[in-house]
């Protein structure tokens, strides 16, 4: 008998790193549940894409048990081989401005947390019996603001990233006993919609001298849920062309 379809449940799948993700798993034949604040779109050329798709906002934590059910309806009792915790919000200042420590409030901070660090813990500790029956694979999207004040990246974002970084080897250590690994990746600049004007100047001081492409970050995430880095949990990985150096 052939094995059963592998499943990836990809939060933050409408563009960028999310939607080469798609693109990377289902290239793979894995089925992919996505999970946004928005319906399905039309511009998402995956098939079977509005089927396996969860409207829901990762900021509402009130409303992850519901969503969770509804993940758990389309799983429809499959195990789930993997959870790539992708979205991930910065939010500018009314005129654009990046928020810092000096111009942010308690409302803003909490809700950038609530989708780039509480949003992932719920989803993980919701869907654990599914990710043990599949022995399967979590990865934390971080950032290279997570590890260094960023020009762009406000000051919630990239503590919140910080954070999810310490929570990752926090979750290697519970999930692994269980059979699930849990791994992070720190994006640096890749080339998306979302970049800020004068990224530009920053990649002329990088040691690659280029932007990432989605499909790069895309296959790094694919390698942290399959077999070849079978041994490999609690570690993140750094794909920011040597930003970090």
């Amino acid at each position: 008998m052939s094995n059963p379809q592998k499943v990836l449940l990809l939060t933050g799948a409408s563009r960028g790193i999310g939607h080469a993700t798609v693109k990377r798993f289902s290239a793979a034949g894995w089925r992919v549940l996505t999970v946004s604040r928005q319906t399905f779109s039309e511009h998402c050329p995956w098939e079977g894409g509005e089927e396996s798709h969860v409207q829901l906002d990762l900021s509402d934590t009130d409303g992850l048990a519901a969503g969770i059910e509804t993940i758990r309806e389309k799983l429809n009792g499959s195990p789930l081989h993997a959870l790539v915790n992708n979205a991930g919000i910065s939010p500018k200042g009314p005129n654009g401005e990046r928020f810092s420590t000096l111009n942010s409030g308690y409302a803003d901070w909490l809700h950038v947390y609530n989708v780039n660090l509480f949003a992932p813990l719920l989803l993980a500790q919701g869907l654990f019996d599914e990710l043990v029956a599949a022995k399967g694979a979590i990865v934390n999207v971080t950032s290279i603001a997570g590890s260094r004040v960023h020009p762009f990246a406000g000051s919630a974002y990239g503590t919140s990233k910080a954070a999810l970084s310490a929570m990752t080897r926090e979750m290697a250590a519970d999930f692994g006993p269980f059979g699930v690994r849990v791994n992070a990746i720190a994006p640096g600049e890749i080339d998306t919609a979302i970049l800020s004007p004068g990224t530009e100047d920053m990649v002329k001081e990088l040691p690659l001298r280029r932007l990432g492409r989605p499909e790069e970050v895309a296959s790094t995430i694919y390698f942290l849920c399959d077999a070849p880095s079978s041994y490999v949990t609690g570690a993140e990985v750094h794909i920011n062309g040597g930003q970090h150096v």
